[in-house]
């Protein structure tokens, strides 16, 4: 199976999202690591995190963490 790029990733959500709000049907959603997830409106919520969350990767929202130094001295 090809692994999919953040766009198409949050392609897919999106267009989940849309048939989940709509009644369409409960939706499955195919995540980076290969594990498939199921929405029902009970989890909207977690579909909708999962959609933003695609968004600010693609923003370049996602920063590694930022490394701290600490300096200490005797005071001599």
């Amino acid at each position: 199976m090809a692994m999919l790029t953040t766009q198409e990733r949050l392609s897919e959500a999106r267009e989940a999202l849309h048939q989940l709000l709509t009644g369409t049907m409960a939706v499955s959603v195919t995540d980076q690591n290969g594990e498939k997830v199921e929405y029902r409106p009970t989890n909207r919520a977690a579909l909708e995190r999962y959609v933003a969350d695609l968004e600010a990767e693609l923003a370049g929202a996602i920063k590694p963490p930022r490394r701290i130094l600490f300096q200490t001295s005797k005071g001599l």
